[in-house]
């Protein structure tokens, strides 16, 4: 079993930055692919980004490419969400997860196996 730790979440202005992390426990999670989700109230959960094991294959969702970035430290057992030029649509509860298929970069929730509890980001002036 993998347990999931996001922590990082908080208040930001409109143009603010945020750091996400996705501690890890329980097993190494240096051979899973990673992926961030994000659900805000009343929509679905979505994709956001996802890395394989060695982060030399990454995807972004449209709305965030350019504005955030998704990163690993395998000694760590630890994955980032850097997040920049925030905007109020980026308000929602975020969410990392493990997949146990080593051979496929996940962008469905579908595919992911374990998750964490989330962190809430909320962007607001």
């Amino acid at each position: 079993q993998v347990q999931l730790v996001e922590s990082g979440g908080g208040l930001v202005q409109p143009g603010g930055s945020l750091r996400l992390s996705c501690a890890a426990s329980g097993r190494t999670i240096s051979r899973f692919p990673m992926g961030w989700f994000r659900q805000a109230p009343g929509k679905e959960r979505e994709f956001v980004a996802a890395l394989n094991w060695s982060g030399s294959r990454i995807d972004y969702s449209d709305s965030v490419k350019g504005r955030f970035t998704i990163s690993r430290d395998n000694a760590k057992n630890t994955v980032y969400l850097q997040m920049s030029n925030l905007a109020p649509e980026d308000t929602a509860v975020y969410y990392c997860a493990a997949a146990e298929d080593l051979g496929v970069l996940p962008t469905s929730q579908y595919e992911y196996d374990y998750w964490g509890q989330g962190t809430q980001v909320t962007v607001s002036s």
